[in-house]
């Protein structure tokens, strides 16, 4: 059991990175709207998530490198390799840094319901000091620059989490007999919106980064790839379950008008008592927290791997940048602006980077000079490229939807 545990980790912060606020956030909707009947894009959007984090796994085992640093050294124009760091990097750091305020506000919202009115006023502005506190958690964590203490914490709140909304799902003693019938596919025309949400919000292109990244923090031989591929299918599938408690728990909920998570929480007590409101209090604030550590060291290791930085995640340029990003999600957050162009931004570069980077990893899973035996098998290749149109759709739907709100 000791060994086990002892090889699990990166895939871990991958889980930690996707379910956040805004995950907890589109469950609770896709139950409240529609019930159990789309446990089944819950299923597909873990696979697809399983599929391709294995790929990136593999690829920093194998190389140990990270995905941007490969990247870029698989384009020797200087042109087109500089246009693809800009476009990277630009969607992102200036989208991590626009999600980063709703990671923390999540925390905050689950933290709302101990600590009543957390607001205090200085000189006629008003400010959060709740987003103050989970900022302070998420620089001490990343400034320690110890991978070990960033991946044990971040595995104690993940399993934290998981009780959460395990327990939540439990405490609505949902209809077994609805929940299987939930993973028959129904592609209703009012449903496409909220199955493309379900996939947006676990398979994220800057964990494919991340992960890549990550796992040559702990391993570092081929001989320990089938330990990098076990954590990645256990973590990403623990993520699975705990989305979909948070839809069960959504569904539980009639007749009463739900558009957060937080309305999620308080819509519990009268229906199940004051416990359940708690649990799920905490579990969103736990997704708020992790996430709000993952995504600035992945904006980190991003733009390390881009610019070809030298050094551990101690060095002074690395925690410069993800210091940049919390800065910003702890000041968005606690002064309440909303810095909708931003987000809109974010939207659009996420929308772009998604398919292109899902496309990258397929071709260069299949480079036997990068990978040698350890390429794709058809099997991978075939589920990949169907990933991949499915990537493409969303793509050009998200961009659409930010294009037709402006």
């Amino acid at each position: 059991m000791k060994k086990w545990f002892s090889n699990i980790g990166p895939a871990t912060l991958v889980t930690a990175a996707f379910i956040g606020p805004g995950t907890v956030t589109v469950c609770t909707l896709a139950g409240v709207k529609f019930g159990y009947t789309l446990l089944w894009a819950m299923l597909l959007s873990i696979i697809a998530c399983v599929v391709l984090q294995e790929m990136a796994a593999r690829l920093g085992v194998i190389t140990q490198n990270g995905l941007s640093a490969v990247l870029k050294s698989q384009f020797e124009n200087k042109f087109v390799r500089s246009i693809l760091i800009i476009i990277i990097i630009s969607a992102i750091f200036i989208g991590n840094a626009a999600y980063e305020a709703g990671n923390i506000s999540g925390g905050v919202l689950g933290l709302s319901t101990i600590f009543k009115d957390p607001t205090i006023t200085l000189g006629g502005l008003s400010f959060n000091y709740l987003s103050l506190i989970i900022g302070v958690i998420a620089f001490c964590l990343l400034y320690i620059g110890n991978y070990k203490v960033l991946e044990r914490s971040l595995i104690v709140l993940v399993l934290f989490m998981s009780l959460a909304f395990i327990v939540t799902a439990i405490v609505t003693k949902p209809d077994l007999s609805l929940i299987a019938k939930g993973f028959v596919p129904d592609f209703s025309s009012e449903k496409l919106i909220m199955i493309i949400g379900l996939v947006g919000t676990t398979v994220v292109p800057y964990n494919l980064f991340l992960h890549a990244s990550l796992v040559k923090e702990k391993w570092h031989s081929p001989k320990e790839l089938p330990f990098a591929q076990k954590d990645t299918v256990i973590a990403v599938v623990l993520g699975g379950i705990m989305s979909m408690a948070i839809i069960v728990s959504g569904a539980a909920i009639q007749n009463i008008e739900i558009n957060s998570a937080g309305d999620l929480a308080k819509s519990l007590e009268p229906v199940f008592g004051s416990a359940a409101k708690y649990v799920l209090s905490t579990g969103l604030f736990a997704a708020g927290i992790t996430s709000a550590i993952t995504a600035p060291l992945a904006a980190a290791y991003v733009v390390k791997g881009c610019l070809g930085w030298q050094g551990d995640m101690r060095s002074m340029k690395f925690r410069l940048v993800w210091m940049f990003i919390l800065f910003l999600g702890v000041v968005f957050s606690s002064l309440g602006i909303k810095s909708i162009t931003i987000i809109q931004f974010a939207q659009v570069a996420n929308g772009l980077l998604l398919p292109i980077i899902a496309g990258f990893l397929l071709w260069v899973m299949n480079r036997k000079r990068i990978l040698g035996i350890y390429t794709n098998s058809l099997f991978q290749n075939i589920v990949g490229f169907l990933i991949l149109l499915a990537m493409i759709f969303l793509g050009f739907r998200s961009i659409w939807k930010v294009i037709i709100n402006l």
